[in-house]
Formats: structure tokens, C-alpha cells, sequence
């Protein structure tokens, strides 16, 4: 089990071009509310709830989010997972058009976005090495919105001093 720090850390290596991580908060979003949508149906109950694939898909990912070390990150990143996959469920109004229509669009234009990112970094996406970026992806971004607003600087620094910081690479001296 890998800690907050060391996954942010291999993630942030792939990401240090500014431009690649503003076009991860639009991406990463889409990608996961597209989730969302293409698992929100079949709705089954449970206990009094109504819940999809998507829930359980989130349970899952939330209580990993929760077990890296860093309580309050994760449950700030379960929180926004929590919300993109409450928002799919109603944009996707039950039927399957919406789950598809919502679904599939967000998920190729979010993908499109996301490798448009890359080509601005140079490199290619984290979860091409390992899997588990999938799931540091909203972390990642969770954690870059927290450290904009003053949250836990020490883990940003340490993070910088193992990848170094965010800049804007040079285009020009692509060959």
C-alpha cells in the first residue's frame, strides 16, 4: 500500500508542464463523471438505497482514497468523486440515451483533452506505467486545487523536491 506523498509524487513526474495539469482539470472531471454515467445503470436497492456499478466502483475507490495516509485528502477527493458521479446519475435521467449520449461523449472528449495535455508535457500519460494512475489522476488534481488555496505546503514541497516544480515547457525546442 503506497502512501498519498509517493503516489503524488510518481503521478506529479508526469506532469510538470502547467498546461498538461490545467487540462487535467478539465479531463480527469469529464472522465470520471463519464464513468459515472456508463455505470449507472442497473440500479438495484440495497438496505433502502438506491445504488449502480457506479456506487460500488465509488465505495471502492473512496475507501482507497481514504487508507493512503492523508486523511483529510482523502476524504476531499472521495467527496468530489462522490459529487461527479451523483451529477452523472442525473444528467443520465435514467434512460439508457443519457447514459450512453453523456457517457460516451465525456469520456472521448475528456480522453482528447487529457492526451492534448500530454503532447504539451512531452510524455505520456502516468497510468501507461502503472494502472493505479487511474485512481491518482482526481487525487492528483484534488490535491493541486488544496495546495492553490494554502493546504498542506510541506507535502507540495516535498513533492517538488523529488520531481521539481511545475513550469511551461519549451515548445520551440521540439525537434
Amino acid at each position: 500500500m503506497r502512501a498519498a506523498v509517493d503516489l503524488l509524487t510518481q503521478y506529479a513526474a508526469y506532469h510538470r508542464d502547467r498546461r498538461n495539469i490545467m487540462s487535467h482539470f478539465l479531463g480527469v472531471p469529464m472522465i470520471v463523471f463519464a464513468v459515472g454515467a456508463l455505470l449507472s445503470k442497473p440500479t438495484f436497492e440495497l438496505g433502502g438505497l438506491v445504488l449502480s456499478p457506479a456506487w460500488l466502483v465509488f465505495a471502492a475507490a473512496a475507501g482507497w482514497y481514504l487508507t493512503r495516509g492523508n486523511l483529510v485528502l482523502g476524504v476531499a477527493v472521495s467527496l468530489a468523486v462522490g459529487i461527479l458521479v451523483a451529477l452523472s446519475h442525473r444528467a443520465t435521467g435514467g434512460g439508457t440515451a443519457g447514459l450512453f449520449g453523456w457517457g460516451l461523449s465525456f469520456f472521448i472528449v475528456g480522453w482528447l483533452i487529457q492526451f492534448a495535455g500530454h503532447w504539451y508535457e512531452g510524455k505520456k500519460p502516468a497510468f501507461v506505467d502503472d494502472l493505479v494512475g487511474l485512481l491518482v489522476g482526481p487525487m492528483f488534481l484534488t490535491a493541486e486545487a488544496l495546495f492553490a488555496l494554502g493546504w498542506n505546503k510541506p507535502l507540495l514541497s516535498q513533492i517538488e523536491q523529488r520531481v521539481g516544480p511545475t513550469m511551461l515547457r519549451d515548445l520551440a525546442k521540439i525537434a
